[in-house]
Formats: structure tokens, sequence, C-alpha cells
């Protein structure tokens, strides 16, 4: 195990005034050291660790002053100097915390002075005016109060001051943020200095209380107590405000209860007066007045639920709930705040708000936990396990520990272990294992099926209270269920945690039961033996994720158990070699041998020598069949514990084998394994060699001659230089021409390792160095690795030639440039996609080379003397501007030719070859560090016109309704017969089957060659290179769509690059940046135009990604204008969305085609963490879009508010801030299927599938009743409240269509619909009697949907009673299913009837078979 290095901290050196160094010259002494002579030193080093060092000797140097010394105006001055400095150090600066540190243990003497000095500073800091430099003020009273007794004592001295400073700060910042509303980069610095202003009042609250309550009691009119009036009416604000930022508004929550605590008598009665503030009892009677003007709001009317939350957290948090100190009161309080949070649960279902729900709930627990150690024998009763209270939090768990949001589920295990404490206090005395409360939870918990991930964090939690051994033994093979859940990956990691948590218990439990070591073996039966068993003959999956996370877990518990292990598994290996699918005892050894190495259980040399594995067996693994067996057998040789261990003469040679039989292996997961495991060796022997060296250098010439060759440094370095030389040997010769993509990859990859691991910084010794392995036939075996047609090997191939680049670029003469460059100008015009990205690398490479513009870019373009004047600009830029302005002018031309004819453009010249290789060209350039910005700056205009001209030649094409199938009309009149005839053949434009075969244009050939062979030859390189079989082309419709919508993506990813020029802070000169404001807005429009109109969905889609690179820059920057853009044009395309003009060219069928991408591109340039403002007005447009209508005009907006909010689901970008909307978009959906309109229908269709796999989870397996993407009906309503009334209702008016009597003819449209989700839920045993929803009234209308006359809707129903059915009541609603059965006297019996009552039943019984 290779460990990871610690950065280096960097610290910026402060620096002094000249009027400071002048003070401190005056007073310096050369002969002596004095403390002014020690901080001029300090003050003039450069670096601050340096200064840090300096500053350290302060105090040593001060406490050898005599008494007399605080007279000295020496020390006076440098005190001073000392407090300007600190106040002007930056807040992260370490430099600041090492002062105050140092300050802190100033002698007594000096203190009076050192005040005097600080607290003058901190008066000038005070009168600090602007607001955005109130936060270095803030942050400074901060720094003083935390730890920093001078600090403290300065704000002690000033404390009225400081409150009248952040009195006015809160103040001036909120009308600041007022004022800016709109500008979200500003608001958001506001809000952050707003957040530290109410934390630094709260914090000289709590650190100077006696400064508060000596000024304040009795003077209402004292200027502190105003003050204190002002901060909590401001904190009230601030926290009924729900334009801030959650984070203030919490903070404020705190602040409100923290300074009504610090002002309010009696004491005794707060709690009393909180209690009324949350349960919305407060009588203004007996509140004093104070507390009325200042909070007002707080006492009238219903708090919003958001404001309930924060002040919940606030009396938790702010109020002492240990020792019992509140009385009675307190404890109603506690018990009103858990009724509140409780109420709250079913209403907040934003993200943001669950999170701070649950973890409010979790500080809830600890309070109640504090409490009930002091608390009266009636706080015991009611927070017993078996009290309501109790019940209804396990309700809140079990509907929230599997919830997306991984805090939440965090929270709720955290929650669940709290509870299990109360629980064990409130029984303190009795047998905690025999509780009856214990085993009903262990009971529930075990009967859980095992795919419920909160199930294993729970039964941990169980096992750390009654023990492993109680839980073992109401079911013995819990440890083989639950290794066996561990061949799916998202359960694995929980399993094995749990496995931990038991295991660990019984072998303590049996250490304390037994004095001798004879449990070992009933140990090892129990939690060893099945694992190996699995390890033999489990399948991939299962064992590669128990090696991964259960095996190291059992070997730290129990390393002697390797031993037991190797034994049982050596006896076999010989026997059960594995195969394909099985490791067997083999491949499991090798598991074991490596995981134990890797975690510093044993040393390979060790059970090499003792015989335990022989060389033959680790070479048996590294050429076993089964490839994770191979895998562990290399990662046997290359893990290891130490990053510095020596790597021994026979792992060199094992590794050598290993790479000869394995670098062509097909799986790509093989491959990456390979890669990350010779990275660890490589790692090993760079380390290990540099500790050699170093051994090396500190040896005496007498140990030297004592030293055996063997084990001599230098002779261990030559063995390593030998082998890294072999294997960078192998690796070349796999680099043949027409070598397998598999190996090509793997030999680029591990050539790139030893590239980048062995680079030699100046002055240090190498052990190796890949340059010096390096030739011209290397170098050219590296360039032709371009020519494959896989891209990750081109960039492989171009990465290494990077690294490489002192050696490459030295060994190619002008001949072979000129022919490369030639070939990568004829490659970006090729008809074969992949050839222009082959040119892409070979140009990016090329530029590099000095000689490239005098060799080759000289026969192409104009030469421009002022470039090689300037001996500044570097190669590289030099030449990518001339190799894009050659490409450029090329371009230019070619789009000329195509306006006359596309056709021709297609076969002969495809114009995106150009611009992919200008985009790859621009994309390599450090764009921040340009020289020749002038050029770069024409360049760039002349880039976004040239896209513009392309775009407008080829848009036709993918803008058209059928843009698979069209051809467009060219302006040259003699190649209009052939467009007919193409236009024929691709008539039925609703079939597909012009991809099968080819037209070939078999007339007119003859003229088209003879026009060309007369035609001018224009100088471009495009024609040049057009020999005769260019001639004979074939043209069909896919060719010309290809070459368009290519032509668009490269246009689209070409402009996002170019966005990304402008820089963040948008100056007023325009001469900063490469690209305008205007020009950037130009782009954006551009963008607009074409999402909204294309249709082919190449072209769209890859014109989201350029888009979204605009938006997310113009989300960054700071120019009003740019900033304001994308909620202008969201709300001008939702306008245009919902006027359903006939004149609109906004796309109606393709599922909206560009629509759904240019909104989620739009809303993706929102910050996370903001209020998410336009998600919110964009879902409350669309859903009102998508709702049904009566108006016959409305259909063209629902449908593509549909489709819309389909890719909305989808993104996950959104995240969790989409969530609250599900619930409506459900009912859209389904409403929306009941439309007469086919194409509401299918988008409502299309949504409906988004949101299922939303609500449930990505389905992975092919089982259609598999529980992993299914939840428990009360998890599902307690998510989703609004869906329980709304599915209700729809249920009825479905089941009302059966009733009538001839059935067979009316099947409602949204009865699938509704089963379909109804049959996704499952029942729990957990399911308490807590719940607000009962699920009994949808029992009767299922059972009735069991009567359809189709067979699908029948088996649904069967599906979906089963979660409706409390475990308790599945035997009466069997009993009275089977008496709703026909008689055989009946005269009218329907077998559909009769068929849908059976399923239900069976549907009953097997369900809870397992639950009985």
């Amino acid at each position: 195990m290779v460990l990871k290095k610690k950065k280096e901290i960097q610290v910026d050196a402060f620096l002094l005034d000249q009027q400071q160094l002048e003070k401190l010259q005056r007073f310096s002494k050369v002969e002596e050291e004095n403390l002014a002579s020690l901080l001029l030193h300090c003050a003039q080093l450069n670096n601050g660790i340096q200064q840090i060092q300096c500053i350290k000797q302060i105090m040593p140097l001060v406490s050898k002053m005599d008494q007399n010394s605080a007279c000295d105006p020496m020390v006076k001055a440098c005190l001073d100097i000392l407090g300007e400095t600190y106040f002007a150090l930056g807040v992260k600066n370490p430099l600041k915390k090492v002062l105050a540190s140092s300050l802190n243990g100033l002698p007594e003497q000096f203190m009076t002075l050192a005040i005097q000095s600080f607290v003058s500073c901190l008066r000038e800091e005070l009168k600090t005016t602007d607001v955005y430099l109130y936060r270095k003020v803030l942050d400074n009273l901060a720094s003083c109060m935390e730890d920093f007794s001078l600090g403290r004592a300065s704000v002690k001295n000033l404390f009225e001051e400081v409150l009248q400073f952040l009195q006015k700060s809160l103040l001036d910042i909120q009308e600041e943020n007022r004022q800016n509303h709109g500008n979200r980069i500003v608001q958001s610095q506001l809000m952050h200095d707003l957040l530290i202003a109410i934390k630094v009042s709260m914090m000289l609250v709590q650190k100077l209380q006696e400064n508060i309550q000596g000024n304040l009691w009795r003077h209402h009119e004292s200027f502190v107590w105003q003050s204190m009036c002002s901060l909590l009416k401001s904190s009230t604000n601030f926290l009924m405000d729900e334009t801030l930022l959650q984070t203030v508004q919490t903070t404020s929550g705190l602040a409100v209860i923290l300074f009504t605590k610090a002002m309010y008598e009696p004491v005794e009665e707060l709690p009393s007066l909180v209690s009324d503030l949350l349960l919305g009892l407060m009588k203004h009677a007996g509140v004093p007045a104070w507390f009325v003007s200042s909070c007002g709001t707080l006492c009238t009317g219903e708090l919003p639920d958001s404001v309930l939350l924060f002040l919940c957290h606030g009396a938790l948090a702010m109020l002492e709930w240990k020792n019992g100190s509140m009385g009675e009161n307190g404890e109603k309080l506690l018990l009103d705040i858990v009724s509140v949070l409780l109420s709250l649960s079913s209403e907040l279902k934003e993200s943001s708000m669950a999170t701070s729900l649950s973890r409010i709930f979790a500080i809830w627990t600890s309070s109640a936990l504090a409490a009930l150690i002091s608390g009266s024998p009636d706080l015991k009763i009611k927070l017993n396990g078996n009290s309501d209270i109790i019940g209804k939090l396990l309700e809140y768990i079990y509907t929230h520990w599997e919830h997306p949001l991984d805090a939440v589920r965090h929270q709720t295990k955290l929650i669940f272990k709290n509870l299990l404490q109360i629980h064990r206090t409130t029984i303190t005395g009795s047998n905690e294992k025999s509780d009856p409360f214990f085993a009903k939870l262990i009971k529930h918990l075990l009967s859980l099926e095992w795919h419920v991930k909160g199930k294993y964090a729970s039964l941990g939690s169980l096992v750390e209270c009654v023990g492993t051994e109680n839980i073992l033994q109401l079911d013995r093979t819990i440890p083989v269920q639950i290794l066996n859940v561990m061949n799916d990956q998202s359960l694995a990691p929980y399993a094995s945690d749990l496995l931990e948590t038991m295991f660990t218990n019984h072998k303590t439990h049996f250490t304390l039961s037994f004095q001798e070591s004879t449990w070992i073996d009933q140990w090892h039966d129990i939690w060893v033996s099945p694992l190996l068993v699995i390890l033999c003959e489990g399948n991939h999956d299962q064992t590669t994720y128990i090696i991964d996370y259960y095996l190291p877990k059992l070997l730290k518990c129990s390393p002697d158990s390797l031993s037991y292990m190797i034994r049982i598994l050596q006896a076999s290996a010989d026997a059960n070699l594995g195969s394909r699918s099985t490791r067997g005892a083999l491949g499991a050894l090798m598991a074991c041998l490596r995981t134990a190495r890797a975690h510093g259980h044993l040393e390979l040399s060790n059970i090499m020598s003792n015989g335990l594995v022989s060389t033959e067996c680790i070479k048996q693994g590294l050429v076993h069949q089964h490839n994770q067996v191979c895998i562990d057998a290399l990662g046997l040789l290359c893990e290891t514990h130490r990053s510095t261990e020596i790597v021994s003469m026979e792992e060199m040679q094992l590794i050598q084998f290993f790479i000869t039989y394995n670098l062509n292996s097909q799986s790509p997961s093989v491959r990456q394994q390979i890669c990350s495991l010779l990275r660890k060796l490589f790692c090993r022997i760079q380390e290990s060699s540099q500790v050699l060296y170093k051994l090396e250098q500190n040896k005496t010439k007498q140990e030297l001659l004592e030293t055996s060759t063997e084990k001599h440094p230098l002779g261990i370095l030559q063995q390593y230089k030998d082998f890294m030389s072999s294997v960078c040997n192998r690796l070349f010769e796999a680099l043949f021409p027409g070598s397998s993509h598999p190996t090509r990859f793997s030999a680029l990859s591990i050539l790139g390792l030893i590239a980048e691991i062995f680079y030699v910084p100046k002055g240090q010794a190498q052990v190796f160095q890949l340059n010096q392995e390096i030739d011209s036939a290397r170098v050219r075996t590296l360039i032709q690795c371009f020519a494959s047609t896989f891209e990750e090997v081109k960039v492989l191939a171009f990465g290494l030639l990077m690294k490489l680049h002192d050696v490459a670029f030295n060994l190619q003469d002008s001949e072979d440039l000129d022919l490369l460059f030639q070939a990568a100008m004829d490659l970006s015009t090729s008809t074969k996609p992949y050839d222009c990205v082959t040119a892409s690398y070979l140009l990016n490479f090329l530029v590099h080379y000095k000689e490239l513009h005098h060799t080759c870019l000289g026969k192409w373009v104009e030469h421009n003397p002022q470039m090689d004047e300037s001996p500044s600009v570097s190669t590289v830029e030099k030449n990518t501007l001339t190799v894009i302005k050659l490409l450029l002018v090329n371009v230019e031309e070619e789009i000329f030719q195509a306006k006359k004819s596309l056709l021709q453009a297609a076969a002969s010249f495809p114009m995106y070859g150009r611009v992919h290789c200008i985009t790859g060209a621009l994309q390599q350039l450090p764009l921040n560090n340009l020289t020749l910005i002038a050029e770069w700056k024409e360049m760039v205009a002349r880039l976004i016109l040239m896209s513009y001209k392309l775009s407008a030649v080829v848009s036709p094409v993918v803008q058209s309704s059928s843009p698979e199938g069209l051809i467009p009309m060219d302006s040259d009149s003699e190649s209009t017969g052939r467009l007919q005839m193409i236009l024929h053949e691709i008539q039925p434009q609703d079939t597909n089957d012009y991809f099968m075969q080819v037209k070939t244009l078999k007339e007119h050939c003859k003229v088209e060659s003879e026009k060309l062979a007369d035609h001018r030859p224009v100088k471009n390189i495009c024609t040049e290179m057009r020999g005769k079989e260019r001639q004979m082309c074939d043209v069909t419709a896919q060719m010309v769509l290809v070459c368009c919508w290519r032509s668009m993506k490269e246009v689209s990813l070409l402009l996002g690059t170019l966005c990304k020029l402008l820089p963040s802070q948008a100056a007023p000169e325009p001469s900063d940046g490469l690209i305008t404001v205007e020009q950037v807005k130009n782009i954006g429009e551009y963008f607009k135009h074409h999402l909204l109109q294309s249709r082919h969905r190449g072209a769209f889609e890859l014109a989201y990604a350029g888009f979204v690179q605009l938006t997310g820059m113009l989300s960054r920057c700071n120019s009003e204008s740019l900033h304001k853009m994308p909620e202008q044009w969201l709300s001008s395309v939702l306008e245009e969305i919902k006027s359903c003009d006939p004149s609109s060219t906004l796309c109606a069928t393709r599922r909206s085609a560009g629509i759904p991408f240019y909104i989620q591109a739009l809303l993706a340039s929102e910050p996370k963490k903001s209020k998410t403002d336009l998600l919110k007005m964009t879902m409350e447009e669309l859903m009102s879009l998508a709702a049904p209508s009566n108006e016959s005009s409305s259909v063209i907006p629902q449908v593509h508010a549909l489709n819309i909010l389909r890719a909305l689901f989808r993104d996950t970008h959104l995240g969790e801030n989409i969530m609250p909307y599900v619930a409506d978009g459900i009912q859209a959906a389904i409403l929306g299927f009941m439309s007469p309109v086919w194409a509401v229908r299918n988008s409502s269709t299309l949504l409906f599938s988004a949101l299922i796999t939303r609500i449930f989870g990505v389905k992975r397996g092919k089982d259609e009743n598999s529980k992993k993407n299914r939840m428990t009906g009360r998890e599902f309503f307690s998510w989703f409240p609004s869906l329980y009334p709304f599915l209700l209702k729809q249920l009825e008016v479905v089941t009302n269509t059966l009733n009538s009597e001839a059935e067979e003819l009316k099947i409602h449209p949204s009865l699938f619909l509704l089963l379909l989700i109804l049959g996704r839920l499952y029942p729990s045993p957990m399911d308490g009697t807590y719940s607000a929803l009962s699920m009994a009234p949808f029992v009767p209308f299922i059972i009735r949907c069991g009567h359809s006359p189709v067979y699908r809707s029948r088996e649904m129903s069967g599906r979906a009673l089963v979660p409706f059915v409390m475990v308790n009541e599945v035997p009466r609603t069997v009993q009275s299913l089977l008496e709703g059965l026909p008689d055989s006297t009946s005269p009218c019996i329907r077998q559909n009837n009769i068929h849908g009552t059976l399923l239900q039943a069976q549907s009953l019984f097997g369900d809870q078979s397992c639950l009985s």
C-alpha cells in the first residue's frame, strides 16, 4: 500500500511599510540582537516559513528582558508593529496563528503595553465604513476572540465600539444585499460576509458574557442593552427572510435563542417562552415588551416550516440540557421540540431541508440522552423504547434509511444508534440482552430482505448492544447469508461493515468467556470457513467484492487466521486449480496472500523461503485462465505495505514473465488493473532506489568492503536499471505495425507510467531514464500509433511523446517533417471521420518543432517577419497560430465551394476535419498566457465569422423536417439531374432502408468528372490532393448528412472553446480579452438559434456540449449584462413555448429536438448551492403547461413541457434539487396518458418511464419482481405525500369503468400506469401504526382491478395488493377474497374475475410467507 505524500504548506510572507521599517532601524542594534533587530530581520525575509521560525524566537528574547524594559520606547514601538502586523495578516495565513500563540506567552510586565497597542489597532479597524472591507474586520474580531488572550482583552476594552460595529455591519450588509438583487456573484459574497457577522456577534456574547450582564440588566436605556435588542431584531429578520442562504437562516436561528437566553429573566421561564414560540401559543401578556418589539414577527401568526426548524435547532444547540438545569420546563420543551420536528418531517421534502431536519433529529437524540441522565422518572417513561415518541422516530428512520442523500442516510444511522442508547438509559439495572424492545427490533430487522441497506447499519448498532452471540442463537446461517449478498457492489460495503462489527464483537465475547484459546476453531468455523468456500467456488463479482471489502477487515481483526487459510487452501491447490469462471483453491490462495501482503501481515520472501508458496505456484497464478487470479498474483508481487520495500530479483523475473503473456488482455478493466498495479511496482522501485542512493552516500569505505556484492546498493540499482530497460524493450516490441488494440493500449499505458514516475528533477540521481531508451525508430513507432482507429491509443501515444519531448523533437529531419505535415493536411479533409482526429494529433505534435515554421509552413502561408523578431514568443504559439491560419484559409475556400455544391463538398472535401484540427490546436494552447495578442484577436474574430458561414451552409440539412433523407438542391445546374435521381431513390422517407444499401450515382459521373477536369484548380490543398479516384465518387443521403451534422458539431465545440477566452473580470477596456462581450452574446444567440431549430440529434446534442461551456462561463462572469443572459433566454423560450404561435419554428416532433437540451444547459449554469430560483421558476411554468387543458391550441405547449420535464428528470446535474417536483411530474404523466392526442400520450409515456427510474433507481437486473428497484409503501407516500390522494382518486375512476356490464369494452388508459407504480411497492415488517397515511383505502380498489379483462392488469393487481395489506390483516383479506368467489350455481360466472381473485390470494401468501 503506497501512502500519499503530504503537500507542502504555502505561507505568504508579510511586508512592513517604509515608516515601520525606519522605526525598527532606529531601535535595532548591530552589536547585540534586540527585539527591534529581530523584527527587522524577520520583515526582510521573503519566505513565510522562515518568518514563522523567526517569530517563534520573539518570546524567548522577551522573557530574558528585565522589569524596567517595559518603559523602553523600543518595546512600545515593537509591540505597535506586532499589533499592526497581526491585524494586516489574512485570516487563513498560518503566520497569524503563530503570532497569536507566541504573544499568548507574553510576560505580565508587558501585558498593559501590548493591550494598549492592540486596542489602538483594533480601534482603527472598527472605523472601516466600506461594506466590502467589513469581512476583514470581522475575521480579525473572530481571530481575537479565539484562544488569544491579548486579542480578547482588546475586544473587552472596546466592547461597546465592537458591539456598535457589529450592529452597523449587519444592517449595512443587509441593505447592500438588497440593492444588488440579481447580481449573484456580489450577493454570494455578501451572504458569506453576513454569515460571518452573525457568527462573530454570537461569539462576542458567548465569550464575553460578563460584560453584557454587568452593564445590562437593570438599565434598559443603556447603550449595550439597546445594541443587544438591535442584534436580536436583525437576527429575527434574517431568520424570517427566505431569500437569504439557508446557512444564514440556520445561524440566525441559533443567534435568536442565544441572545434571548443572554437577556431573558427569570432564566427558569426561558424554556416555556421557547415552547410557546414553537407551538404558536405566544401570549403578549406575559412576555417582556423588549422581546415583542425585537421579535414581533415570531410572536404573531403561524411561522413558516423552515423558521420552526431553525428555532428548534437553536434551542437544542444553545440551551443547557445536561444536569437537569432547566427542570420540568426543560423536559417539556424537549418533548415539544420532537413533536414539532416530527410534524415537519412530513412537510419538508426539499433536499437541503431534509438534510437539516435529519441532522437536527440527531442533535435532539444527543440532547435527550444528556437530559435523561439526570432527568425525572416521568421523562424516562416518555422516552422508553415502547413509547409513542420513540415509535414515531423509528418510523422516521425506516422511511429515511434508504434516502437518496448520503447525508440523510448517515444521520439516520446516528439517530438509530442514539435511540438504542436512550432506551438503554431508561432501563438501567435490568438485563439488556433479554429486553423485549431489543428482542422485537432484532426479530423485525432479521425478517427484512437483505437488499434493504438500512438493515445493515441498524443490525450493527444492535450487535453493540446485545452481542453477536445473541443474534447467532436466532439464526446460525447469518454470516453465510450476508456473504451471499456480497455479489452486489452497492450492498458489499454495508455487508462487510456489519460482518466486521459482528466478528469483532464475537471475538471479544470469546476472549472474555474462555481463558484458553480453544475458541479460535469455533470462531474460524463461523467466520473463515464459509469465506474460503465462496472464494474457491463463488462467482466473479462475489469473490471480488469479498476480497476488496471483507478479507482485509478479517485479517486486521485476526492476523493469525492467515496461516489457517493458507493451510486449508494449500491442501487443495493442486487438485482445484479453478476454471475460466471460478478461482479454485489456487485463485483463493493468491487473493489471500495478496491482501495479507498489501496490509503488512506477511513478507513475500519469508513465505517463499519457507516453502509455503513456490515460484511455480505464483507462475501458475500469473497465467491463470481466470482474469482475476492473474491480477491477484500480480498484486501479490506489486503491492506492499511499505512503499520503499526493495524489489527482489525473483519478483522482477516473475513480472517479466507476466508481461510476456498478458499485454493483450481483452478486458478493459483487467488492463486498467494491470496498469494500476505496475504503477505501484514502479513507484516502489523509484522510492527504494532513492533510499539505496542515500545508503550508498552515507557508507564508509570499510563498510563497502565488508558488504557482500549481492546486497550491495549499487548492485541492486544495476538490477533495477536492467529490469526497467528489458521491460521497455518488450513494450516497444509489442508496438509493431498491425498489433492488436489491447496490446497497444497496454504497452503505451505502461510506457506512459514509466515516463511519469522516472521523471528526473534537476540535481537528483535517477535509477532509470526512459529518454535514454528512445531512438528515432521508436519515435516513428509512436507517431505511427496516431494512425490507430482507436482515439485512446492516439491520446496515449501523444501523451508519451509530450513526456519525451526533450528527445522526441530532436530526432526528426526536415524531410520527415515535410511528409508528416503533408499527411496531416491531407487527412484533415478525408471523408473518413476518424482521419481528422489523426490529423489533429499529428498537427498538435508537429507544432512543437522549431523548424516547422521554416521548412513546411513557408510553402503554405505568407511569412510574417514580426513573429521571428520577438524572442519571447514560444515556438508552440508561433506554429499554432500559423497552422490555424493555414487551416482557416483552406476551410474558407472550401465553404465557398460548398455553397455552390454541397454534394461535392460531402464527397470530396468535408469541412469538419479542418475545424476539428483548429479546435484541437486551440485546446492545447495556454490560452491565458499568450504573447501575440493582436494576431490572436484577429484570428478569433475570423474563426467566429468562419463558424457562422459554415453553419449557414450546412444548417438547412440538419434543420429540415427529415434530415436523414434530405439532399439539398445545388445551385450547380449540371448536378440537378443527379439530385433528382437521389431524391427519387429516397422517396419513402418514413423508412430507413437507404442506410442499408449504397445509392451509387452511375449517371452523370462522366459529365461531373469532365467538369472537374476543366475546372481551373484553386490554390487550395484539398483540390490539389484530389486524385482520379475522388472523381468517381458515390454520394448518398447519409454522406451528406454526416458531413453536415459533423460540421455543426465541430462548429459548436469550436465556439464553446472560444467562449473560454473571455476573462472572468470583464474589463471596460476591450483590449484585455481575446474575445469581446459582444462576440460572446452573438455566440449565445447562435447556439440558441441552432438548439431550437436543429432536427438532427447529432447536431443538437453536440451544440449542447458547446453551449454548456458558454453558460458555465456566463455564470462565473461578473459582467452584469452577461450574467443575466441565461435568465433572459430561459424566460423568452418558455414564453415562446407557451404562446403557441403558428409561425414558431420550434420542433414539436422528435421529442422536441434541441429544446430540452437548451433548457438543460441554461439550468446547469445555475450554481448548485444557490437558491436555484431559475429551476423553481422553470418547473412551475412547465408543470402548469404539462397539465391537461380543454383548449385544443395548448396541445403543442403540453407536448413540449412533457418532453422538457423528461429531460430534466433524467439530468444528473440537477441532482436532488429536482426531487420535490417528482410528485407533480407523476400526476402530469398519468393525466397526459388520458389525452385524446397521440403526441401527448407518447410524451407522457416517456416522462413516466424517466420518473419511475428517478424514483426507484436504474434497473440493473432482468428480474421483473426483484425488490432492488422498489420501496415500501410508507416510504413512498412519506416522500411523495401528494400522490396519496391523487393515486387513490385515479384508482377510483379506473375501477368505476370496470364496473359496467360491458367491461370488456372499457379499459381505462391509466390502469396500467397506476398498477405499475403500486406494484413497485412492497410491505415491510417495520411498518408501524404511527403513519398518518393509512393504506387500507387502496385495498378495495386494487381488488377490483383484479377483475380486468386484460391478463397483464390482473397479474399486476396481484402484485400491487401486497404492500397495502398489513401483515396481521393477510389471513382476513385472503378469506374475504376467497369468499367473494362465485358459487358453482351462480348464473353468471366470469373466468377473468375468478382468475384475478386467485392471483391476488396467491401473491398475498407468496410475499408474506417470510414475514409470518
